[in-house]
Order: structure tokens, then C-alpha cells, then sequence
């Protein structure tokens, strides 16, 4: 379950004011979660800063920089070059965390920009392992879908083989949600869904929360148009007790490939998805349907 959350806290406050000016919105009242606090205030001050050593230490081995055009860096990329980051040192940004046990997401926006930060527990201590940025669109999210209606992948076989009872679980429920996206069923998809869910997406206007998503595939049902998603290409799985990190890359039926940062939580016996950032690749040819 997720941790008891507390408002209207500034991480200036929480740090006694030594770096940038940002308004918490909600922080996970536990042991652990001050010191990612900590942890995440002092990334975005040494990357800021170029601090490459001392990025090093905080960062894990599987560490992955995606950026506002989608470009994909790996710990060793980064740390050759550091990148620059689009919210820079965050001064004015809203922040929000989450905990799941041995993960938690920290999420910082201002104005069209967003970023993904997942912080997970290692034996040497917590390390960041997905940094994700989105640029919001100008324009607002088209509501005819991807005029496909039928689902092959993802919704009944995909190019990813499950390792675990946990992954296998989390790729059954997908499919389910998937499918309820592919028949326009709102209820189906948001019973493999969390409460808190917010999809991030550089394709929309706004951030869309349960209710906004259920909306959508609501309205696409009162037009009857395809809406299947986009196939899935790659993807990695990290296990982290009742929490999951799920990074893929989707090429959509028709556009440029997209990078996709998701979160899969274990609540009441079930797996079900907490968080989804997603960025096309701007430099990727579009593929034409």
C-alpha cells in the first residue's frame, strides 16, 4: 500500500534552504523517505553543477537517461557527459513523491516540462535508475485513437519472455488493460490500474489522471474508432519486491517510436500500474500506416 502522505512541504524547508526553491507537494511520511529526499535534491544540484563523481554515487549500475527529445543514455553516457537537464536546477518546481517500499518515484514539473526520477533500495543504499523527462504538447491529444482495432501486440503476444512469477502477473494484467483499451472498456482498464495513476505523455496537453484516461476511452467508444495500442518493440523489467520498473520502447502504427517509463505496484494481491511517462523519439523516422 502506499505510504500516508503529507502536503505542503518545501524541499528548501526540508533541507534548510541550500539549493533550489522547490514546492513539495506531497512527500511519504517514513524512515527512509527523507533521506531520498536528500538523495534526489542532491542530483539535480551535482547534475546541475557537473558534478560527476559525485553523480556517480548516486546513481545505479542500470541507471537510464531518457530526455525531452527521447534520446536514451546510458550510466556510462551520462557520466562522460553529463546532461543538461530540462528543468535545470529545479528552482520553482512542483515535486511530488512516491513510495512503494523498495521504490519511490519522484516526480518534478514547471510549466510543459516534466520529469520521472525512480529511486530503488540497494544493498549499498538507495540509487536512482530511470530519469525521464517529458516536454508537454501545445496541442491537446487527439480522442479518434490509432484507427486500428484489432491488438495483436500487445494485447496477445509480444517480443518480451517474462522471467519471474511477478513479471509474468504484470504482463498478464497489462494485456488485460490493453485489451480493455482496444474495446473501448473503461472498466476493464481501470481494474488493472492504481487510484493514483497519472500518465505523462509528450503527445498531450496535460498530465491524465484514472478518471481522465476512463473518459477518453469512453468517448472513443461513443465514436466507434479503432483505438489499438501502440506495439511493443523492446523492453526490461526491474524487481523490487511489490513494486516493478517497466521500461519500453512502442513504435505506434503510425509516428515515431516512443520511450516508456512505467511503474507496476502489487496492491491487494493484484498488479496493477501506478505511473506512465512516455516520449517519442524526435530523431526516429516516423513510420507511415
Amino acid at each position: 500500500m502506499m505510504r500516508v502522505l503529507i502536503t505542503a512541504l518545501s524541499v528548501s524547508a526540508v533541507l534548510g534552504g541550500t539549493w533550489a526553491s522547490r514546492t513539495l507537494k506531497r512527500v511519504a511520511a517514513a524512515g527512509d523517505d527523507q533521506a531520498i529526499l536528500e538523495a534526489d535534491h542532491d542530483l539535480t544540484k551535482f547534475v546541475a553543477t557537473g558534478d560527476k563523481a559525485a553523480v556517480a554515487k548516486l546513481v545505479d549500475a542500470d541507471f537510464t537517461w531518457i530526455d525531452s527529445d527521447g534520446s536514451t543514455q546510458t550510466r556510462t553516457d551520462v557520466l562522460k557527459s553529463l546532461p543538461r537537464p530540462a528543468l535545470g536546477d529545479e528552482t520553482g518546481a512542483d515535486v511530488q513523491q512516491r513510495a512503494y517500499g523498495q521504490l519511490t518515484a519522484v516526480m518534478a514539473d514547471r510549466g510543459k516540462v516534466h520529469v520521472l526520477r525512480i529511486w530503488v533500495h540497494r544493498p549499498a543504499g538507495w540509487r536512482a535508475l530511470v530519469y525521464h523527462e517529458v516536454q508537454l504538447s501545445d496541442q491537446p491529444p487527439a480522442a479518434a485513437g490509432s484507427g486500428r482495432k484489432d491488438c495483436e501486440n500487445p494485447c496477445k503476444s509480444l517480443p518480451f519472455r517474462p522471467k519471474t512469477d511477478a513479471e509474468r502477473a504484470i504482463i498478464t494484467s497489462w494485456q488485460s488493460l490493453e485489451t480493455g483499451v482496444t474495446s473501448h472498456d473503461a472498466a476493464a482498464w481501470a481494474s488493472h490500474v492504481a487510484d493514483e495513476f497519472v500518465m505523462v505523455s509528450s503527445s498531450n496537453s496535460h498530465p491524465f489522471t484514472k478518471a481522465d484516461r476512463m473518459a477518453t476511452l469512453n468517448l472513443q467508444k461513443q465514436t466507434g474508432v479503432g483505438s489499438a495500442p501502440s506495439p511493443l518493440v523492446s523492453a526490461q523489467m526491474f524487481d523490487f519486491g511489490d513494486a516493478v520498473v517497466m521500461t519500453c520502447l512502442h513504435q505506434p502504427h503510425a509516428g515515431k517510436p516512443v520511450r516508456v517509463s512505467r511503474v507496476w505496484i502489487k496492491r491487494d494481491g493484484q498488479w496493477i500500474m501506478s505511473i506512465s511517462y512516455q516520449t517519442t523519439i524526435q530523431a526516429a523516422p516516423a513510420k507511415t500506416s
